[in-house]
């Protein structure tokens, strides 16, 4: 657990409209927030005394809630809740509702066994310690549906939404012992009614915020009666009115984060004599800006009303705390992170109890998530602690092969290729929320020693791989000072050193590392780069030409020579003073046309087109064609062929056939919606007129990667099904031969995740592969039993 300090700005607020009493609030209900509980911190609660933060994101593990108590030391951890039959992405933690002594826990909407979604009931049996007591009466709904994405618990009486269907289910009883369901609907369908519930003294909120409108019921008779509906002449068109709701007593809060384009609002009602609810006031931000989002979560509670407003300030998010006076609303403070992260969205859930308030941060630690534990005293409110779940990961595989036995090398699905070792992404130096991305490898000539290159979102780890039973970790190198966390991060090696580029990442360049300082390494140390290119500021990746010494970023941007985002090419022949050597584009490709080059392979060439043997020709996957050139003179560059092929989304990656007949290329964005895993087969033989000789579908919808050749074989990278190696002795008829999924949940669809890339280039034989949330796998082709 952290402590941390926060900032407490006082502030006016510019506008209010009326003066409106207030009472002592209860958060019977809790708080929901208007964003999906994807990370720890998506949702929050307080009861008597202990605060529940919900962990709803985790596919390594089931989902959990956190409970923290305050001691002599502070707010530290007491127990964790998960669900009795919990599984791996069953999204439990992902709404929370809480009623003195009794809570209700949702499930994600979407993680549904047959249809059906649980929501868990517990009960306290000691200060911080709690039970599950049983569950609510299952409820038959489409995925659709988004049954138990809010909740809401009374005396005697819980609420679920499902607001997809626009329904609200009523259960009545207590501890494990509950009926019902009964059902709420009202208006249209499709209005969101049930997105948003909040339930005080004898009366039930729902928002509807597609139809901009908060319905108010009130128990009669034994049941639930329709009283009318909270709306607001201010709020209309996408302003989402409703989205978040709280009531107590005489008073009923509604957000609108949509309003103002996305600036956002938050209105007050009081009940009237006859239990019509007036609107009574509006409340927006002093500083607030359009798409802030503020009123995307509200509490409300001893006289204060909490709203959180989580894209503010570029995303870092800030809640407001408003006090209500004699004169109504007079005056808020703000609260932000004293060290602030763009999209951390700070306050985007909320809950509060007396002088206690805990704050969801779910973009925090690169969406990993914390929450913040505020406390009220002399000085106003002030942030006590910081807390965070651990890092979720599959347990190491060090000291012992595991052979892929039946299908499977422990959790992983594999096929003819064994699990030599396996190094979680946490045991790479990696911080909480980072994952890594691309991999390349170094062997030391003079050792012959083994190493791993595993970029990362923040930089780069360098791993021994020597003994692959026992790969050591040896230290890293962080990004470029300045340069922002890249997505993607590629590395490629030439005389010793590496040359690591990242995409999305501003003025970081290209550093260089000298990979020789590995070899003293006994502990793990933190490095700095050798030396450094900025001629060339953001860039996709870096291809070399080990023969002639020459460097080919592709995809640059943001600064130097970009060469309209096409191939800048780099000597490198000092390879620690490497010098600009010029540029090629192809004309009209890429999707603004400027020649941009996603990714490339450059080599001299040896095929069947004599007319170019011995050139030094490039090979670039432009995101809308395959591009050739010859880039022999670097001051004079030629575009030689180029073509396109059927349905062409993202033309992403691809490598020649030794032989350089064929080229492999994958596209990243076609996959899907049932078509299958795609490699390009282009025939190369004549340079100037490439053509598409076959399209090779996989056995899964997973997205390709990266793909390099050894051999007669094509190690593919392909996202959430792993590695794939083809069979390409008839490179126009690849077959699979072999396989190892690095991602044992969830399906092999498409979308990221997974393995993002490769490395089969070892003598040992060993083949190091990156898998972004998991780490490095050290695989090996099973050998016959004799």
């Amino acid at each position: 657990m952290r402590r941390i300090g926060y900032g407490l700005v006082a502030m006016i607020v510019t506008s209010v409209m009326g003066a409106v009493p207030v009472s002592a609030q209860s958060m019977a209900g809790g708080t929901q927030s208007v964003n999906a509980a994807t990370a720890y911190g998506g949702a929050v609660a307080i009861s008597e005394g202990d605060v529940f933060v919900g962990e709803a994101g985790n596919l390594i593990g089931p989902g959990a809630v956190y409970v923290y108590r305050k001691g002599a030391s502070g707010w530290a951890e007491v127990d964790r809740l998960v669900a009795s039959d919990g599984f791996s992405g069953d999204g439990f933690g992902a709404a929370i509702a809480t009623n003195g002594g009794s809570m209700l826990v949702g499930t994600r909407p979407h993680a549904q066994v047959e249809g059906i979604t649980t929501v868990y009931v517990f009960e306290r049996t000691a200060p911080g310690s709690w039970a599950q007591v049983g569950r609510l009466p299952t409820v038959d709904v489409d995925a659709g549906a988004a049954y138990g994405g809010s909740l809401a618990l009374g005396d005697g009486v819980a609420f679920v939404g499902a607001p997809g269907a626009g329904s609200v289910y009523v259960f009545g009883g207590s501890g494990g012992s509950w009926t019902g369901p009964g059902e709420l609907a009202e208006g249209a369908a499709g209005n969101g009614f049930g997105a948003s519930l909040a339930v005080g003294a004898g009366r039930l909120l729902v928002g509807a915020p597609a139809a901009n409108i908060a319905y108010s019921f009130e128990m009669d008779g034994g049941n639930w009666q329709s009283q009318g509906t909270l709306a607001s002449p201010r709020a209309g068109g996408d302003d989402a009115f409703g989205a978040s709701v709280t009531i107590e007593g005489g008073m009923a809060v509604v957000s609108a984060p949509g309003h103002n384009q996305s600036e956002g609002a938050v209105f007050t009602f009081q009940a009237d004599g006859d239990g019509e609810w007036d609107p009574a006031g509006q409340l927006v931000a002093f500083d607030g800006f359009q798409r802030d989002g503020f009123g995307s979560a509200i509490a409300l509670d001893s006289g204060d009303l909490w709203v959180g407003s989580p894209r503010a300030s570029n995303r870092n998010g800030a809640a407001y705390v408003f006090s209500a006076g004699a004169e109504g609303w007079t005056g808020a403070a703000k609260l932000s992170d004293s060290d602030p992260e763009a999209g951390d969205a700070f306050a985007s859930a909320l809950a509060v109890r007396g002088d206690v308030a805990v704050i969801g941060v779910v973009g925090a630690d690169l969406g990993a998530g914390t929450a913040t534990i505020f406390e009220r005293g002399a000085q106003g409110w002030q942030a006590a602690d910081v807390v965070v779940s651990d890092m979720e990961q599959y347990a190491a595989v060090l000291g012992g092969q595991v052979d892929c036995s039946e299908g499977e090398a422990t959790a992983f699905s594999c096929s003819d290729y064994d699990l030599v070792s396996f190094l979680p992404v946490a045991d790479m130096g990696v911080p909480r929320g980072v994952n890594v991305n691309d991999i390349w490898g170094w062997v030391d000539p003079d050792t012959g020693r083994e190493y791993a290159l595993v970029g990362r979102k923040d930089g780069t780890s360098f791993v021994d791989v020597t003994d692959p039973l026992q790969p050591r970790y040896l230290g890293q190198l962080w990004r470029t000072e300045g340069s922002p966390l890249a997505s993607w991060r590629d590395i490629k090696v030439y005389k010793n050193h590496a040359y690591i580029v990242a995409d999305g990442s501003g003025l970081h360049g290209i550093q260089i590392f000298d990979l020789t300082q590995l070899r003293s390494v006994t502990d793990p140390v933190t490095f700095e780069e050798t030396a450094h290119y900025d001629g060339v500021a953001s860039v996709h990746n870096i291809a070399i030409n080990e023969e002639t010494g020459f460097g080919y970023s592709v995809g640059n941007s943001s600064g130097g020579e970009t060469c309209g985002g096409g191939i800048h090419i780099i000597d490198l022949k000092e390879p620690a003073s490497p010098t600009f050597a010029g540029c090629f584009s192809q004309p009209g490709t890429g999707r603004n046309g400027t020649g941009y080059t996603h990714d490339a392979q450059c080599v001299t060439y040896h095929g069947p087109d004599q007319e170019h043997d011995g050139k030094q020709i490039c090979f670039g996957s432009n995101e809308t064609a395959f591009s050739i050139a010859d880039v022999t003179d670097p001051a004079n560059t030629e575009a030689l062929g180029l073509a396109t092929y059927p349905d062409v989304a993202y033309t992403h990656q691809g490598w020649l056939s030794e032989d350089h007949t064929y080229f492999f290329q994958g596209d990243e964005l076609d996959e899907g919606d049932g078509r299958k895993t795609r490699t390009l087969i282009w025939d190369i033989a004549d340079l100037d007129d490439p053509q598409l000789a076959k399209e090779f579908f996989g056995t899964h919808e997973s997205t390709d990667h990266n793909m390099y050749v050894l051999g007669n074989l094509l190690y593919q990278s392909n996202n959430r099904a792993g590695m794939r190696v083809l069979d390409i002795s008839d490179p126009e008829n690849p077959t699979e031969v072999g396989f190892f999924d690095t991602v044992p949940h969830g399906d092999n669809g498409s979308g990221t995740g997974g393995s993002w890339s490769n490395y089969p280039y070892f003598p040992s034989g060993n083949i190091i592969v990156s898998s972004r949330f998991e780490g490095l796998f050290i695989l090996k082709k099973r050998q016959p039993i004799m």
